[in-house]
């Protein structure tokens, strides 16, 4: 499986972005398609994931500011980022597999400013 990741950039606080992943398989045939980010000096942690049957699971500190969703017929997975604040600034991963078979696309960068 392949997954291919964009859509980072710079915004100030309170701003959105949607990242998009390309993923190189059917979505349907992938049990687990998720978001992770690793800021600078930090350990990477999950953002959340949406599992085969379209369920979602986001980490605390989303707070309902992000939203994951897929698009069956583009094979492809998104990130919706709201009321971003600086301490979302980080390299975003996707990341999309089946266990125990977990596969990691390139990040992109978010940078958010005060």
């Amino acid at each position: 499986v392949q997954l291919q990741a964009s859509g980072g950039g710079s915004v100030q606080a309170g701003g959105s972005l949607r990242l998009s992943c390309v993923v190189s398989e059917s979505l349907l045939s992938i049990h687990t398609l998720g978001w992770y980010r690793q800021a600078l000096g930090k350990q990477r942690e999950a953002v959340g994931v949406i599992i085969q049957s379209g369920t979602t699971h986001y980490a605390d500190f989303v707070k309902g500011r992000f939203t994951i969703s897929r698009d069956i017929a583009k094979n492809t997975l998104y990130l919706q980022m709201n009321s971003l604040e600086p301490e979302d600034t980080a390299v975003y991963y996707c990341i999309g597999g089946s266990s125990p078979n977990y596969y990691w696309g390139q990040g992109t960068e978010v940078t958010v400013s005060s």
